[in-house]
């Protein structure tokens, strides 16, 4: 059973920094890809960072948080991070965790989701 742990979403005023964390637990042979997703009220789900690992991180964002938001990865603890700065009202949503990894060597990968953590910024 995998297991994805995000934390540190908050309350902010605009112009502040949030950092989430999410980690992945269980058996887990190899993690393919990482991210952060995020869903506002009455709006679809939409990428926000995606951090994928092929020899070297390769980073990918959406145009609406490049320069403000930075993703990265801790491969030694499964963990993948978001560090929120310059947030706006626009920013808020609950952001969903997300991971591609493969539970043994010959499985195919699976995509695994978090439960969801609610930033909120206010005006």
């Amino acid at each position: 059973q995998v297991q994805l742990v995000e934390s540190g979403g908050d309350l902010v005023q605009a112009g502040g920094s949030l950092r989430l964390s999410c980690a992945a637990s269980g058996m887990i042979f190899s993690i393919n890809a990482m991210g952060w997703y995020r869903q506002a009220p009455g709006k679809q789900r939409e990428l926000v960072a995606l951090i994928t690992s092929g020899g070297s991180d390769s980073t990918n964002y959406a145009e609406s948080v490049k320069g403000r938001f930075t993703i990265s990865r801790d491969n030694a603890k499964n963990t993948v991070y978001l560090q929120m700065n310059s947030l706006k009202p626009e920013d808020t949503a609950i952001y969903y965790c997300n991971a591609v990894l493969r539970l043994r060597f010959r499985d195919p990968p699976g995509v695994y989701w978090g439960q969801g953590t609610q930033v909120t910024v206010s005006s």
